[in-house]
C-alpha cells in the first residue's frame, strides 16, 4: 500500500496480504454489512429467540469505505500513520479470530488503563473517608473551606484538562499518563504533612492540575484498540475500576484510620501516604504496560510483543474499517491551533457539552456530604468508612446493567437518562424527612440514591462517538470533562453550612435540576440529532456516486463536518 506524501492514495495500490491464506480473499461479497442491527428495546427483551446465533467460525471483516475503489482513496490513513505497515484491505478473520483478539486486548490494555484509572480514585476521593477522622476539626476547619477545597480542585482539574490532553497528543498518552500518575501520588503523600487551611488548599490545587486531563488521555489511548461499538462496555469497566476501588478504599481505610496516634499523628496523615505510596507504585509500573499502539507493542523488556503478524493486520485493519479517521493523525502527532479551534467551535457537540454540566449535578452533594452526615447522625469513624460500601455495590451493580443495554440495542439518550429518573424520587424523600430523621432512616434513603446507575461511561463513549476524527476526538473528550468538572464545582456549593443538617434548600434545587433533565435536556438531544441526521440524509442521499466521489476529493470538512458522517443518539 502506497501513499504520496501528500497523503493522496494512488489508484494502482496493492494490497499485502494477510499471513494467513486460508481466510484471504480479494472480492468483497463475503463481507459484513458495515452496521450490526439497531435493536430496539422490546425486540431485545421480547423477540430474542428470532435472533439468528453467530456462526463463529464465519467471516467478521465488516464492509467498509475501503471496499469501495471511488471512495476508498479518500479515507486512507495518512503515511505518517504509525500502524499503516499492518492494514490490509483484503485481510479476512473470523469471528473466533476477532474475539480471540478482543479477549487478549482486555486483559493486556484494558485490564492495566483500569487499573490506573482505580489509582485516580484512590487519591481523587480519599478526603471523605479522611472526614471520618476528624479530618476538618483537626486543621481548624469546617464544611464551607470543604466545599471551598472541593471547587478549587475542580477549577484546577478543569484548567487541566485541555493542556494535559494536547501534551498527551503530542508525547503520546503511553508516556503522559504515567508521568501523571507519579506527579500526584507525590501530591498525595505530600498531604501528610498538612498543617491548615492554606495548605489544604495549595494541595488540592496541585492534586486537580496534575490529575486533570487523565481521563480523556485514558479513554483517547483506549480508542487505539477499540471500535466504536466495543468501547462504551469496555468504558463501562473503566468506571467499575473506581467503584471497585472505592470499596477496597473504604476497608483501606477502615484499617489505615486505626494507626491515628502512631508517632503522635492523625489517621488521616497515615491515610494520604499510604494512598499515595500505592499509586506512586502503579505509576511507575504504568511505565512499562501501556505500549503506544497495537503494532507497537515490542519492546527491550517484551521482545515478543503481545501480538503476532496476523493479529497486528487484523487489529488494525478491524479498528480502521470501523473507524477511517483514526488513520488521519499519528500517535506522536500534536494539535495545531488551526484544529484546536475546529473542534472548539464544533456546535453539534455542545449539547453533550450540556449533558456534562447538567447530569452530575443531583448525585454530587449527597455523595460528598455522605459520610459527614453519617458522623453527624452518630456513626463512628469506623462503621462510617465501611457504611459506604453498599450504596458502592449498587452503583457497580446497574451501571453494568445500563451500559449492556446501551451496548446491545444501541441506545444512548434514554439509558443516559436512567441516572436522573434514579435520583429525583430519592432526592424527593430526604427533603421531606422530619427535622430528627432516624440515622438508618436517612442512611437507606441515602444507599439507594447512591446506587443508582452511572451513565457518565456512556456518555463519555457518546462525545467520542461524535466527535469523528482523532483531533476533534481529543479536544471533545477535554471539553466534555471540562463541563462535568465545572459541574462540580457547582454542586460543591449547592449544601451549604447554614442549610444544615438536612440540606431541604439544597435538595429543593437538586430536585428542579433532576426533572429539568429528564424532561429537557435528554429529549432535546434526541432531538437534535435526529434532526441533524435527516439534514445530512438530504443531502447525501440526493448525490450520485460521481458527485459523493467528488465531494470527498474535494471537501476540507473533517470529522462530524462531513456529509457522510451520522450522528448517534
Amino acid at each position: 500500500m502506497s501513499c504520496s506524501d501528500d497523503g493522496c492514495f494512488r489508484e494502482d495500490f496493492s494490497v499485502k496480504q494477510a499471513s494467513s491464506a486460508d481466510i484471504r480473499s480479494s472480492e468483497v461479497d463475503d463481507l459484513c454489512d458495515t452496521e450490526p442491527e439497531a435493536l430496539s428495546l422490546s425486540k431485545w427483551l421480547l423477540r430474542r429467540h428470532e435472533r439468528t446465533p453467530v456462526d463463529i467460525d464465519s467471516i467478521a471483516t465488516r464492509r467498509s469505505v475501503f471496499d469501495d475503489p471511488k471512495l476508498a482513496k479518500y479515507y486512507w490513513p495518512k503515511p505518517e500513520y504509525e500502524n499503516l505497515h499492518r492494514f490490509d484491505v483484503s485481510a479476512r478473520w473470523t469471528h473466533r479470530e476477532e474475539r480471540a483478539i478482543v479477549r487478549k486486548i482486555d486483559w493486556r490494555v484494558m485490564l492495566w488503563a483500569a487499573i490506573s484509572f482505580a489509582s485516580l480514585n484512590l487519591d481523587r476521593n480519599n478526603l471523605s473517608q479522611a472526614n471520618t477522622d476528624n479530618f476538618l476539626p483537626d486543621l481548624g476547619m469546617d464544611t464551607d473551606d470543604f466545599n471551598l477545597g472541593n471547587s478549587v480542585f475542580k477549577l484546577a482539574f478543569l484548567c487541566a484538562e485541555l493542556p494535559s490532553q494536547l501534551l498527551s497528543k503530542k508525547l503520546g498518552p503511553d508516556v503522559w499518563i504515567p508521568i501523571q500518575m507519579v506527579i500526584w501520588s507525590v501530591i498525595t503523600m505530600g498531604q501528610f504533612w498538612l498543617s491548615g487551611k492554606k495548605s489544604f488548599l495549595i494541595c488540592r490545587v496541585l492534586l486537580g492540575l496534575s490529575q486533570g486531563g487523565f481521563i480523556p488521555d485514558l479513554v483517547l489511548y483506549l480508542s487505539y484498540f477499540y471500535t466504536k461499538y466495543e468501547l462504551p462496555f469496555r468504558l463501562s469497566l473503566f468506571w467499575l475500576s473506581m467503584e471497585v476501588c472505592s470499596i477496597l478504599g473504604g476497608f483501606l481505610s477502615f484499617g489505615v484510620l486505626h494507626l491515628r496516634g502512631l508517632h503522635g499523628k492523625e489517621g488521616w496523615r497515615w491515610l494520604f501516604l499510604v494512598e499515595g505510596l500505592i499509586t506512586f507504585t502503579i505509576g511507575i509500573a504504568t511505565f512499562f504496560m501501556m505500549p503506544p499502539s497495537p503494532t507497537q507493542t515490542k519492546s527491550w523488556f517484551r521482545p515478543k510483543g503481545w501480538f503476532t503478524e496476523r493479529e497486528e493486520v487484523i487489529v488494525t485493519s478491524r479498528i480502521l474499517r470501523d473507524d477511517p479517521t483514526k488513520g488521519d493523525m499519528h500517535n506522536r502527532e500534536g494539535l495545531t491551533p488551526k484544529r484546536i479551534w475546529q473542534s472548539l467551535c464544533d456546535y453539534d457537540l455542545w449539547p453533550l457539552y450540556i449533558l456534562g454540566l447538567l447530569f452530575g449535578m443531583p448525585s454530587a452533594p449527597p455523595a460528598q456530604y455522605l459520610t459527614l452526615s453519617l458522623k453527624k447522625l452518630g456513626f463512628d469513624t469506623f462503621s462510617t468508612n465501611l457504611l459506604t460500601i453498599p450504596s458502592t455495590v449498587g452503583r457497580i451493580i446497574n451501571m453494568l446493567i445500563v451500559t449492556v443495554l446501551s451496548e446491545v440495542i444501541n441506545q444512548r439518550t434514554y439509558l443516559s437518562m436512567t441516572e436522573s429518573v434514579w435520583l429525583l424520587p430519592f432526592i424527593i424523600a430526604l427533603y421531606t424527612l422530619p427535622e430528627f430523621p432516624r440515622p438508618w432512616t436517612f442512611y437507606a434513603l441515602s444507599t439507594l440514591l447512591l446506587s443508582y446507575p452511572y451513565t457518565h461511561p456512556i456518555q463519555v463513549a457518546w462525545c467520542s462517538r461524535n466527535s469523528g476524527a482523532v483531533a476533534a476526538r481529543t479536544v471533545g473528550q477535554s471539553v466534555y470533562n471540562m463541563f462535568a468538572q465545572a459541574s462540580g464545582i457547582i454542586s460543591s456549593n449547592i449544601y451549604r453550612k447554614d442549610d444544615a443538617p438536612l440540606y431541604r434548600r439544597g435538595n429543593h434545587w437538586l430536585m428542579i435540576i433532576a426533572i429539568f433533565n429528564i424532561a429537557v435536556i435528554y429529549p432535546g438531544v434526541r432531538m437534535y440529532y435526529i434532526w441533524r441526521n435527516k439534514q445530512r440524509d438530504r443531502i447525501w442521499n440526493a448525490m450520485s456516486d460521481d458527485e459523493k466521489a467528488k465531494y470527498l476529493e474535494t471537501t476540507k470538512d473533517v470529522g462530524n463536518r462531513r456529509l457522510d458522517f451520522r450522528f448517534a443518539y
